[in-house]
Protein backbone atom coordinates (compact mmCIF):
# COMPACT_ATOMS: atom_id res chain seq x y z
CA UNK A 1 0.00 0.00 0.00
CA UNK A 2 1.85 3.04 -1.07
CA UNK A 3 1.55 6.14 1.66
CA UNK A 4 1.08 9.62 0.98
CA UNK A 5 4.71 11.33 0.26
CA UNK A 6 3.82 13.84 3.11
CA UNK A 7 3.69 11.28 5.56
CA UNK A 8 7.07 9.53 4.17
CA UNK A 9 8.81 12.87 4.04
CA UNK A 10 7.36 13.39 7.73
CA UNK A 11 8.59 9.30 8.98
CA UNK A 12 11.98 10.07 7.42
CA UNK A 13 12.57 13.20 9.19
CA UNK A 14 11.29 11.97 12.56
CA UNK A 15 13.49 8.55 11.94
CA UNK A 16 16.49 10.45 10.64
CA UNK A 17 16.12 13.36 13.93
CA UNK A 18 15.19 10.43 16.29
CA UNK A 19 18.42 8.55 15.34
CA UNK A 20 20.54 11.96 15.02
CA UNK A 21 19.52 12.13 19.28
CA UNK A 22 20.03 8.50 20.37
CA UNK A 23 23.22 9.53 18.61
CA UNK A 24 23.99 12.03 20.33
CA UNK A 25 22.79 10.40 23.59
CA UNK A 26 24.91 8.02 23.21
CA UNK A 27 27.78 10.03 22.88
CA UNK A 28 27.52 12.08 25.76
CA UNK A 29 25.86 9.08 28.14
CA UNK A 30 29.33 8.37 29.67
CA UNK A 31 29.56 11.85 30.85
CA UNK A 32 25.89 11.29 32.10
CA UNK A 33 26.86 8.56 33.94
CA UNK A 34 28.48 9.94 36.81
CA UNK A 35 26.11 13.31 37.35
CA UNK A 36 22.46 11.61 35.99
CA UNK A 37 21.50 10.28 40.06
CA UNK A 38 22.14 13.91 41.40
CA UNK A 39 19.86 15.24 38.73
CA UNK A 40 17.24 12.63 38.96
CA UNK A 41 17.84 11.25 35.32
CA UNK A 42 18.69 7.23 36.15
CA UNK A 43 15.74 5.99 34.85
CA UNK A 44 16.46 7.43 31.11
CA UNK A 45 19.91 5.89 31.35
CA UNK A 46 18.59 1.89 32.02
CA UNK A 47 18.45 -0.89 29.76
CA UNK A 48 15.04 -0.73 29.08
CA UNK A 49 14.66 2.59 27.71
CA UNK A 50 17.59 1.66 25.61
CA UNK A 51 15.95 -1.51 24.35
CA UNK A 52 12.72 0.67 23.64
CA UNK A 53 14.25 3.32 21.36
CA UNK A 54 16.52 0.75 19.51
CA UNK A 55 13.19 -1.23 18.83
CA UNK A 56 11.24 1.68 18.12
CA UNK A 57 14.25 3.53 15.92
CA UNK A 58 14.30 -0.36 14.18
CA UNK A 59 10.37 -0.83 13.33
CA UNK A 60 10.73 3.10 11.84
CA UNK A 61 13.60 2.93 9.99
CA UNK A 62 12.51 -0.79 8.53
CA UNK A 63 9.37 0.29 7.14
CA UNK A 64 10.00 3.74 6.55
CA UNK A 65 13.09 3.08 4.09
CA UNK A 66 11.35 -0.65 3.02
CA UNK A 67 8.47 2.00 1.84
CA UNK A 68 10.98 4.04 0.40
CA UNK A 69 12.85 1.25 -1.80
CA UNK A 70 9.36 0.26 -3.00
CA UNK A 71 9.05 3.95 -4.02
CA UNK A 72 12.83 4.28 -5.72
CA UNK A 73 13.81 0.96 -6.33
CA UNK A 74 16.90 2.11 -4.73
CA UNK A 75 19.08 -0.27 -2.13
CA UNK A 76 21.23 2.43 -0.91
CA UNK A 77 19.76 3.76 1.76
CA UNK A 78 18.77 -0.06 3.08
CA UNK A 79 22.65 -0.25 2.76
CA UNK A 80 23.35 2.11 4.99
CA UNK A 81 20.31 1.26 7.57
CA UNK A 82 21.02 -2.36 8.04
CA UNK A 83 25.06 -1.58 9.10
CA UNK A 84 23.77 1.27 11.43
CA UNK A 85 20.69 -1.04 12.69
CA UNK A 86 23.12 -4.08 13.31
CA UNK A 87 25.69 -2.08 15.27
CA UNK A 88 22.77 -1.11 17.20
CA UNK A 89 21.80 -4.34 18.23
CA UNK A 90 25.36 -5.32 19.04
CA UNK A 91 25.77 -2.89 21.45
CA UNK A 92 22.47 -4.26 23.16
CA UNK A 93 23.18 -7.75 22.87
CA UNK A 94 27.14 -8.30 22.67
CA UNK A 95 27.82 -8.70 26.76
CA UNK A 96 31.23 -7.20 26.44
CA UNK A 97 29.91 -4.34 24.41
CA UNK A 98 26.91 -3.35 26.70
CA UNK A 99 28.93 -3.17 29.75
CA UNK A 100 32.10 -1.21 28.69
CA UNK A 101 31.05 1.99 28.44
CA UNK A 102 33.55 3.64 25.81
CA UNK A 103 33.12 0.90 23.41
CA UNK A 104 29.28 0.66 23.86
CA UNK A 105 28.82 4.70 23.01
CA UNK A 106 31.14 4.71 20.24
CA UNK A 107 28.97 1.81 19.12
CA UNK A 108 25.63 3.51 19.63
CA UNK A 109 26.57 6.78 18.44
CA UNK A 110 27.98 5.18 15.27
CA UNK A 111 24.90 2.86 14.61
CA UNK A 112 22.83 5.87 15.09
CA UNK A 113 24.54 8.02 13.00
CA UNK A 114 24.20 5.78 10.02
CA UNK A 115 20.63 5.28 11.01
CA UNK A 116 20.08 8.48 10.70
CA UNK A 117 22.36 9.14 7.62
CA UNK A 118 20.06 6.13 6.08
CA UNK A 119 16.78 8.14 6.54
CA UNK A 120 18.26 11.63 4.95
CA UNK A 121 19.27 9.23 2.20
CA UNK A 122 16.00 8.14 1.47
CA UNK A 123 14.56 10.95 1.70
CA UNK A 124 17.13 12.26 -1.06
CA UNK A 125 15.97 9.29 -3.07
CA UNK A 126 11.92 9.48 -2.47
CA UNK A 127 12.96 13.33 -3.36
CA UNK A 128 14.82 12.89 -6.76
CA UNK A 129 12.41 9.38 -7.92
CA UNK A 130 10.85 10.22 -11.65
CA UNK A 131 8.15 8.48 -12.54
CA UNK A 132 8.37 6.88 -15.83
CA UNK A 133 8.01 3.27 -17.69
CA UNK A 134 10.48 1.67 -15.35
CA UNK A 135 8.27 2.78 -11.92
CA UNK A 136 6.97 -0.03 -10.00
CA UNK A 137 3.99 1.88 -8.59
Amino acid sequence: MPLPAALRQYLDRFGATGSLLCAVHCAVLPALLAIAPSLGLSFWLSDSVELTVVIFVTVLGLASLLWGYYRHRALRALAVLVPGLVLLWAGLLHAELHHSQVPHAIVMTLGGALVALAHLLNLRLNHHHVHDASCAH
